[in-house]
């Protein structure tokens, strides 16, 4: 690996050969329980049989198939995203990742407002949020509110503000008739696991009205049942009384739960905007790539996974509110996108923390690792869980055993 691939992911010192559920196994032969998913990507754990069988099958018949022609998988799959998850007429497009389809999600805006109101209108300005992520193209970067990942990549692309996030006040200040869109994630995933408000939600929504502009969702790492629904809006804004609808949503991660692919929807009354020859993806929406997002999304949607994610949240949390330990203040987040808090002052006095020069997330991230429990770290002080959506009971109580022991030893106890 240092030899021949290029450095630019810093990497645990593991690698495995084998996956089966939320287990993996190491070249080595140890067993570890997987609460990461490949960052919230194999929504139904390694090797699900629902995707080998698709694999195969469609395999068999057509794997690849240019968009200059129609592909009947793409049409049953973007019917599947417009009238079960999104439950509103619009359009889809597929791609390969959540980077390509926020960056679709900013054309959309542009391109949109210039039909509308000229070029000489100026409006082609986006709003996103502090501690926000939206992907590492160059569009991606200059829409994520992480100045670490815009760090030697000048001259950015401009016409973004970043906003605090939750703070509806600011918001309103940022907009102004030169804004396209208002852009930002549900639940913040790289950011921190930060969950918007209602009050976010309507001021976003009062401005997309107020102004003509687009509300759209960044849903790559809470969306396509993360939450314990179709869409992690809907999950966020359940019961507060707020009705609150996008204008375009982007998907990746475990939209098609492992194979690569990223999606987007576009409302009815702004699909228009993306005709012929203004947006592409060579590899987007080919036959084998929708065969297996359909088998997968089909599984989470008739496997009783949705309410398990549900199900599975409220025992983890019962059992954590249970816990005492100061190196931990807060468990937040919602369905299985879930944020460990770490105390930063208290992870200070923990031995061996000062020496190791990290951050308390990957210390934590690594003592998890040599007790078994794979898990990811989400900025400095944040631990996050995102298990299998079907993760089972047993598994839960396995990962919460372990990680109880991982926080009792660094708590001195």
């Amino acid at each position: 690996m240092n030899r021949y691939v290029l450095g630019n992911y810093g990497r645990f010192p593991v690698a495995f050969a084998r996956g089966e559920g939320v287990w993996l196994w190491s070249e080595e032969g140890r067993r570890y329980l997987d609460f990461s998913s490949g960052v919230a990507v194999c929504s139904l754990g390694h090797s699900p049989q629902v995707m080998v069988e698709a694999l195969a099958a469609q395999a068999a018949e057509l794997i690849h198939c240019s968009n200059l022609y129609w592909v009947r998988q793409q049409a049953e799959l973007a019917r599947f995203v417009v009238e079960t998850m999104m439950e509103r007429p619009g359009k889809a497009f597929f791609c390969n990742s959540g980077a390509e389809a926020n960056d679709g999600l900013i054309k959309l805006a542009r391109k949109r407002a210039w039909e509308k109101y000229g070029a000489e209108s100026g409006k082609n300005v986006v709003v996103t949020c502090r501690q926000s992520f939206h992907g590492r193209t160059l569009g991606g970067i200059a829409a994520t509110g992480q100045e670490k990942v815009k760090v030697g990549f000048d001259p950015l692309l401009p016409g973004f503000l970043h906003m605090p996030f939750n703070d509806p006040a600011t918001l309103r200040e940022a907009v102004t008739e030169k804004t396209a869109a208002i852009l930002f994630e549900p639940v913040q995933g790289e950011g921190g696991i930060h969950v918007a408000t209602p009050e976010f939600f309507a001021e976003a929504a009062r401005l997309r009205d107020e102004f003509d502009l687009l509300l759209m969702f960044d849903e790559v790492q809470c969306g396509a049942g993360r939450t314990g629904d179709w869409c992690g809006w809907r999950t966020v804004l359940a019961g507060s009384g707020a009705a609150v609808e996008p204008d375009a949503v982007s998907w990746a991660k475990g939209f098609a739960g492992g194979f690569p692919m990223g999606a987007l929807w576009v409302a009815d009354e702004h699909a228009a905007a993306m005709g012929p020859g203004t947006h592409g993806s060579t590899f987007g929406g080919t036959p084998l790539a929708c065969a297996v997002a359909l088998a997968v999304l089909g599984e989470i949607g008739d496997g009783g996974v949705l309410a398990n994610v549900k199900r599975q949240e409220s025992r983890i949390r019962e059992a954590v509110a249970t816990w005492d330990f100061p190196v931990l203040s807060e468990l937040r987040g919602v369905g299985l996108m879930l944020g460990f808090v770490l105390d930063a002052q208290a992870m200070a006095d923990v031995p061996g923390f000062a020496a190791s020069g990290k951050t308390p997330s990957i210390f934590v991230v690594n003592a998890a690792r040599e007790a078994g429990l794979l898990t990811v770290p989400a900025g400095e002080t944040v631990v996050r869980w995102l298990p299998p959506l079907n993760v089972t009971d047993a598994e839960v109580d396995e990962a919460l055993a372990v990680f109880h022991g991982v926080l009792s030893t660094l708590s001195g106890r």
